[in-house]
């Protein structure tokens, strides 16, 4: 056991070693910067993820699992901001995300540092929804498990159906809120922009009975762009929009919320863009459409 304890502090001074060399280098080479906070990032994220695991045991055995993800997101705000200099601004005055209760939350998805935007807006008894692949991953997958995530098989609509009509009743039952990128995958645009909305957190606001709270992030390219090799420091803006009331809608209204929520999203994202900038920022192109995918099941819920 000593020496199993020995090598690991070995590669973790090692490791460590690394980044810090690497943020040394980037005051001559720019370049080397984005590679000492992507090193950081995942040291941060592997610390906060074992971290969750072991709050997650802890809370369950007290009887407060639904929390866990609320601490474990919490540690990952200050250990991030430590390791890489990174964080989020949150803009809501009216304190929807603590007042607004059981909700369907649903954002912007740029890249993974989506991941540090949720560690500082995520509210307690909130949850996120994932793909059923992520349970494979130690650590992370663990973590998510034990915090209550709700998991969606891709490749089986039936069992996607199924998941949703669960989390809807667990929504109601135990006043749990959820998260949900309704894009469905990262953007990684350069400029603010939104891809077409898949229609599955619409869906369960709607057989849940709650309302949905639109959140948005500006564009962070100037801060994290991973093909052009950029990652800096820095404060990203949030702004938690007004809640939208679902009580009255039904499933033929689906569509035209997913429209309308989507544009709305898109010009908050854009004036907020354009304040962290201090410049105009390019109207983004048309989608075709109404910017809103026709899918349902697991293609309408989860994120790659």
């Amino acid at each position: 056991m000593s020496s199993i304890i020995y090598y690991l502090e070995v590669l973790l001074g090692s490791y460590a070693l690394l980044v810090v060399a690497l943020y040394i280098l980037s005051l001559k080479i720019p370049a080397a910067g984005f590679f000492a906070r992507l090193l950081a990032a995942y040291i941060s994220l592997l610390i906060c993820a074992t971290y969750g695991v072991l709050i997650s045991i802890f809370l369950r055995i007290v009887g407060n699992p639904r929390i866990s993800q609320w601490a474990t997101a919490r540690s990952f705000k200050y250990v991030m901001y430590l390791t890489t200099g990174i964080t989020f601004s949150i803009e809501d005055p009216n304190d929807y995300l603590n007042t607004t209760r059981p909700a369907v939350f649903i954002g912007n998805h740029q890249t993974e540092l989506d991941v540090l935007m949720l560690g500082c807006i995520f509210p307690k008894y909130c949850s996120v929804t994932a793909k059923s692949s992520l349970k494979r991953i130690p650590f992370l997958g663990w973590f998510m498990s034990l915090s209550g995530s709700v998991f969606i098989n891709r490749a089986n609509s039936t069992s996607a159906r199924s998941a949703m009509e669960g989390a809807s009743e667990e929504i109601r039952r135990e006043k749990q809120s959820v998260y949900i990128f309704p894009e469905g995958t990262r953007s990684y645009a350069k400029e603010p922009m939104l891809l077409p909305f898949k229609k599955g957190a619409f869906h369960l606001a709607l057989q849940a009975g709650v309302p949905i709270v639109p959140v948005v992030c500006a564009n962070y390219s100037d801060i994290l762009y991973v093909q052009g090799r950029t990652f800096r420091s820095g404060t990203i803006p949030v702004k938690v929009l007004k809640p939208i009331d679902t009580s009255k809608l039904t499933a033929a209204d689906i569509e035209d919320l997913a429209r309308d929520t989507r544009e709305l999203m898109l010009k908050e994202i854009m004036g907020l863009t354009e304040k962290m900038r201090g410049r105009p920022v390019p109207v983004p192109a048309q989608n075709p459409g109404n910017g809103v995918v026709k899918a349902s099941g697991a293609e309408a819920t989860t994120t790659k």
